[in-house]
């Protein structure tokens, strides 16, 4: 611990859960769970209302408090936060939020600092007291909480240094979150200038595009929905695929496998039968415009009622029904047109045969195929570079809050009042007794 710092418990340098003794016509800030937020910065968010209408059944807080979530799961996420600019600098919010309102000499943005720490909410999470899926920190471990306790002038140091810091964290945050945006855009571009000519026309040498447009039953061998087989599945057999397993447009077939046994297969869905190779397309919603092709690690696959296959033929390879199918086009020209349950979105099987697609030479398929590739891992590569920068940056401020209490974010000064002395005075005074606003004198 560095020099001038001490332990103390919360409950010498807070009071907890203070009332506030307000004439019932004045108005103050309503807090809702949701207006309390999850970043050590979060402004908390209020609407204003009479005092009179949440006082008896809420819980009570001033400008300057500190509010924290003590109940499951809003307390893991983080959320906390100073309440501050309240009208008349009073407010009212959740039962499940605990206050603390600092003694003099406790700077509040410290104390949140505190609260926010990886470390402390890795503890309070094991001593949380209840059922499953409603659990709460126990009062007793918030006020025995040991606090290390810097200076006065050290704290507000560490807290203006926080401020500052975590202001420029979450600017870089909001920066790194407008890119994937940009990298979904930009792949949808790709897409949009592959299936309407544009991506190879310095390939074709300036010849105009002789593109034929075809539909999907004309130039694919086969396009077929598929079932769910009335004796149900199997422990192994031949893997069945369903909506859930199309992941990121690719099969994923790790998430609740399932299968059909190969007597079912070769019977009952045999219309269904999946190949390698073969390009699936969700058929149920929403969302629509999910899209795989086939991997081959089993020699054969089906697919229940809510996908459809498209087959290649020699006039289209995969890859390029996958590509128009990934850019939408045909499923948006019949999305206008189809029914559904409320909150539900279907394409129906003759639809998807009536899909009209472009269909190039299979050359230029082929090269239109090879560019989208290489733009598409041009983006992959700038997408990992992403999340390994969002990922270092989500670590920068536990790191900086654990930094703070180390005594390693702002120089120490020996000229300052150890906090041993300010804990002394603490002991002789009761920490910010609550104060008395706006009550209004009674008349005869």
């Amino acid at each position: 611990m560095p020099d001038g710092w001490t332990f103390a418990p919360i409950a010498r340098l807070a009071v907890f859960n203070p009332k506030t003794d307000a004439a019932e016509q004045q108005n103050c800030g309503f807090a809702p769970m949701q207006g309390l937020g999850t970043r050590y910065l979060d402004k908390l968010a209020f609407e204003i209302r009479p005092w009179g209408e949440v006082r008896k059944s809420y819980t009570h807080f001033q400008d300057g408090d500190v509010l924290i979530a003590k109940v499951t799961p809003c307390f893991e996420n983080g959320k906390a936060g100073i309440a501050r600019d309240l009208p008349n600098g009073i407010g009212a919010g959740s039962s499940e939020f605990c206050v603390f309102r600092p003694a003099q000499g406790i700077d509040e943005r410290y104390l949140l600092a505190w609260l926010s720490g990886e470390d402390f909410r890795r503890r309070a999470t094991v001593a949380m007291t209840g059922s499953v899926g409603l659990k709460r920190v126990p009062k007793d471990f918030f006020l025995s909480e040991q606090i290390p306790l810097a200076p006065c002038a050290e704290q507000r140091r560490i807290a203006d240094k926080l401020d500052t810091v975590l202001a420029r964290v979450d600017a870089v945050n909001a920066r790194l979150a407008r890119v994937a945006p940009i990298l979904k855009r930009f792949r949808q571009s790709v897409l949009a200038a592959a299936t309407s000519g544009r991506l190879t026309e310095d390939w074709r040498g300036g010849v105009p595009s002789d593109w034929e447009t075809m539909r999907a039953e004309e130039v694919c061998s086969k396009v077929q929905s598929g079932g769910t087989p009335k004796a149900g599945f199997a422990n192994d057999g031949v893997p069945f695929l369903k909506v859930y397993n199309i992941v990121d447009q690719k099969v994923s077939f790790d998430y609740k496998p399932q299968f059909v046994s190969h007597e079912i297969h070769r019977s009952e869905l045999r219309k269904s039968q999946v190949e390698p190779g073969d390009v699936l397309m969700n058929i149920v919603g929403p969302p629509l415009g999910k899209v795989a092709i086939v991997p081959d690690e089993h020699a054969s696959w089906n697919i229940n009622q809510a996908i459809t296959l498209f087959r290649p033929s020699d006039r289209v390879v995969s890859r390029w029904i996958y590509i128009v199918l990934c850019e939408g086009a045909p499923i948006r020209e019949v999305l206008s047109r189809t029914k559904g349950s409320v909150g539900q979105v279907n394409i129906s099987l003759s639809q998807c045969r009536a899909f009209e697609l472009p269909v190039p030479s299979i050359n230029e398929q082929a090269e239109i195929v090879r560019r989208v590739e290489a733009l598409f891992a041009f983006a992959d590569r700038l997408e990992a570079r992403l999340k390994a920068a969002q990922t270092a940056t989500e670590r920068l401020t536990p790191s900086l809050l654990a930094k703070a209490f180390r005594g390693e974010l702002v120089p120490q000064d020996p000229n300052d009042e150890p906090a041993s002395e300010l804990l002394k005075r603490l002991t002789t005074t009761a920490p910010a007794s609550p104060k008395r606003r706006g009550r209004v004198a009674k008349t005869e």
